[in-house]
């Protein structure tokens, strides 16, 4: 098994956090080889990350990417996300040739159970398998060229058949769609992949990277919001909802912020204690927020509508937001 990360020195601790957990659960795979993309880690998080590697008997190879924005020939807006998101454009490039598939995972996740059952998914004609993000705002949908119909898929879970990747230049129709759409939109890397590779991407179960805060959403919620996700079963969602294989800590109740309510934080908890940066506190400033954001959470799942109208008036407000940064 095969398994990328790419991170900066801010996100190095999550990044050790989802990496014990991927080990700890992958104890019978015969091989595990992590490839962790750099944009500038300090040495002690090369020395903390490599030592997760030697507790487990597992290789690590850490490629330094040094400063993104040289790989990039036209100019780059990510809207207020950091550049490191970008990075996985680049896997073609920056692995060895001898690594035909690979398994993305963003630092944000935990994993809960063995990924060899995802691992051998058969992708068939397929460049890359991913999860559909139903939630996703229909005006982003429209900017990359995708149909209302079509699904929409998030980029923290990626399983990449890297041969037809390589046999295909990729790499190349990803930068070539990026400049086209002049550097810049609301999820650049997400946005860029299910633009350009429209077609080509198998949906995956919810199971192989749930979002946390779907744990409140109403599965005929999310077929109302993206009619296709029908093609996802309501048993196959619930099962991801209490039998994650890999759980995604997207939204803004991050387990690692003081007075969040995740309801899966103990997950993340738990691998933090027993890596390098156990003692780690959490951040704060935002404990009135974290209130308000899980009000808002419990709030989508009594009343859908709820959830609708927030993202029809707030959502909207920051995607424009960051366009303009």
């Amino acid at each position: 098994m095969k398994v990328v990360y790419a991170s900066n020195d801010q996100y190095a601790r999550h990044l050790g956090v989802s990496l014990y957990s991927l080990m700890d659960h992958n104890k019978e795979a015969g091989e595990l080889h992590v490839y962790i993309l750099s944009m500038g880690f300090s040495s002690e998080s090369r020395t903390r990350l490599l030592a997760i590697g030697e507790l487990f008997g597992r290789e690590i190879t850490i490629i330094e990417l040094g400063d993104l924005k040289e790989r990039f020939s036209f100019e780059v807006n990510t809207g207020g996300f950091d550049l490191s998101i970008m990075a996985r454009l680049f896997v073609g490039e920056v692995l060895p040739e001898t690594v035909e598939r690979v398994l993305y995972l963003d630092c944000d996740t935990v994993v809960l159970s063995s990924l060899q059952r995802l691992w051998e998914t058969e992708l068939g004609p397929y460049m890359l398998g991913a999860v559909m993000e139903p939630t996703i705002y229909p005006s982003v949908k429209e900017e990359i060229g995708l149909l209302p119909e079509a699904p929409y898929f998030n980029s923290g879970v990626l399983l990449i058949d890297m041969k037809q990747w390589r046999q295909s230049d990729v790499q190349k129709m990803l930068l070539d769609f990026y400049c086209s759409m002049g550097g810049t939109l609301f999820a650049g890397d997400q946005d860029t992949l299910n633009g350009a590779l429209k077609g080509r991407i198998k949906p995956l179960s919810p199971r192989y990277n749930f979002f946390t805060n779907y744990k409140y959403f109403r599965y005929s919620h999310l077929v109302r919001l993206s009619p296709v996700y029908k093609t996802v079963s309501k048993a196959s969602f619930e099962e991801a909802k209490r039998h994650p294989v890999i759980v995604h800590y997207m939204g803004d109740e991050r387990p690692w912020k003081k007075g969040n309510l995740n309801p899966y934080r103990r997950a993340y908890d738990h691998y933090l204690s027993l890596t390098p940066w156990a003692k780690t506190a959490k951040e704060k400033g935002s404990c009135l927020y974290m209130v308000a954001y899980h009000l808002m959470n419990y709030g989508t799942f009594l009343c859908p509508p709820f959830r609708d109208f927030v993202s029809r008036h707030f959502g909207m407000r920051m995607i424009n937001s960051r366009k303009g940064s």
